[in-house]
């Protein structure tokens, strides 16, 4: 079956939740056709209790629904400051707490996910960066060098009286580049809002060489440990019925 576009083998797609490897051929305006493969995903967990997500960013509500979690968002409004001589993980762990029972409070039903990702070089805490000129510091000193990531997970439900708490760290060792190659970087707008002013699962995936941990860790959430939590909680289960 032949199609003049993407988009029309598309809209002839049922797009149901499940797991399906179609192989057609797609016409070109010019040059010769070619195959697509395309992969539709079937979630592997059903949500059992109500979940909250204690975050606005993107990237945590990522993890969660490709999960097929159903889910609501709430960002929670608290003091993200870190206390004086406050380490950085004990920062972590108290920011996601933090964030997770303030929304816990006002939703008691629920159970409520918090999580904190702090980027640390030998012991100091590296924020988002004020500007451009400030993330060109910030990835200046981060260059050859081995730093910290570390994620503060929680989770809380006031009715059932739970209140989990830990922390997960990744070694994460930069590569090294010039100004030139770190400004281009900056201008692309991707390292403003991110904690040590790069997005590992972005365009920023190049400053890396290696990493000793979790890769969902340095993203936002260290995903085995937050599904491990829900598991043992109760609130997801695996998906057994496909049909």
């Amino acid at each position: 079956m032949e199609y003049a576009s993407l988009e029309t083998a598309c809209d002839r797609i049922d797009h149901r939740p499940f797991l399906f490897f179609l192989s057609f051929p797609v016409i070109p305006s010019q040059g010769e056709g070619w195959n697509v493969l395309l992969v539709l995903e079937m979630p592997m967990f059903t949500t059992c209790k109500p979940l909250i997500l204690a975050s606005g960013s993107p990237r945590r509500q990522q993890f969660l629904t490709d999960f097929g979690f159903k889910f609501i968002s709430v960002a929670p409004d608290i003091d993200e400051s870190p206390w004086d001589g406050e380490v950085p993980d004990a920062f972590a762990r108290r920011m996601a707490l933090e964030k997770a029972e303030s929304v816990a409070r006002q939703h008691p039903a629920s159970w409520v996910i918090g999580a904190d990702t702090v980027v640390t070089l030998e012991g100091r805490i590296l924020g988002k960066p004020d500007d451009a000129a400030h993330a060109l510091e910030i990835l200046r000193s981060l260059q050859g060098k081995k730093h910290e990531v570390i994620t503060g997970l929680s989770l809380c439900c006031v009715q059932e009286d739970v209140r989990e708490n830990l922390s997960r760290n990744t070694e994460v060792t930069f590569a090294q580049f010039d100004d030139t190659i770190l400004s281009a970087y900056i201008q692309t707008g991707e390292p403003l809002d991110k904690a040590g002013a790069y997005g590992i699962q972005g365009k920023g995936a190049f400053l890396v060489r290696s990493i000793v941990g979790s890769c969902s860790n340095v993203i936002g959430l260290p995903v085995a440990s937050c599904i491990n939590m829900l598991l043992q909680h109760n609130v997801i289960d695996a998906l057994q019925d496909r049909e």
